[in-house]
């Protein structure tokens, strides 16, 4: 597992420890972790035996990596919540929230963690910002400051809570996640680190964040 360092930028008002496990290059590219890509099931057409083996490559590396971050941040209990997708709750069918499912299903495996994972749920459509320049991006608007806010629910739960946000892939410029994290602050989260499946790196050149001893 690597870590890195979320830089405080227009959307976020201070840097924020964060941790990956692989460097996403490009689908279908040697060593990329394509069962990210499998897990959105973007169009529904996802077979099953793909979804399932999706599944289970995502349960391995969260329970190995939660139980991993917990280590080093055994100080706190933390809660889990997750950084929903790009449209609303009820646009996506039960196969297409298998991130999160598959998140909130391990919880009750590492000791220390609290399930969070319905505390930020998104009630308004926003684009899907991955897809956007293929013209597939949908209705709702690009990243804002504020996004969070004003298209998500944020539980009350959070408040005075030391928070792991979780979100599949982490793309530096995009900051959608740096948005959430500040919702999370703004909203009363005593503290707020992050973790990302995976991390993109452009130019096929991989970044030289510290690599844990793990």
């Amino acid at each position: 597992m690597n870590q890195f360092i979320i830089m405080m930028n227009e959307f976020l008002s201070t840097d924020i420890q964060a941790y990956y496990r692989y460097d996403y290059t490009t689908y279908r590219t040697e060593g990329n972790p394509d069962f990210i890509n499998h897990l959105k099931n973007q169009f529904g057409d996802t077979n099953a035996p793909t979804l399932q083996n999706a599944v289970n490559d995502l349960k391995k590396v969260i329970e190995e990596d939660l139980t991993t971050i917990k280590k080093l941040h055994s100080n706190v209990n933390l809660t889990v919540c997750v950084i929903p997708r790009a449209k609303a709750e009820g646009y996506y069918s039960d196969n297409q929230r298998l991130f999160k499912r598959v998140i909130s299903r391990i919880m009750g495996n590492i000791s220390g963690l609290i399930n969070g994972t319905n505390y930020i749920m998104r009630h308004t459509n926003t684009r899907t910002t991955h897809m956007n320049k293929n013209g597939r991006g949908g209705d709702g608007d690009m990243p804002y400051v504020g996004i969070t806010k004003a298209t998500c629910h944020i539980s009350s739960e959070v408040q005075g809570k030391d928070i792991l946000l979780i979100d599949d892939i982490y793309t530096k410029g995009v900051n959608i996640d740096e948005d959430a994290i500040q919702s999370l602050i703004d909203n009363g989260a005593k503290s707020v680190i992050f973790y990302a499946v995976a991390k993109t790196y452009k130019g096929g050149v991989k970044c030289n964040d510290l690599d844990l001893p793990f």
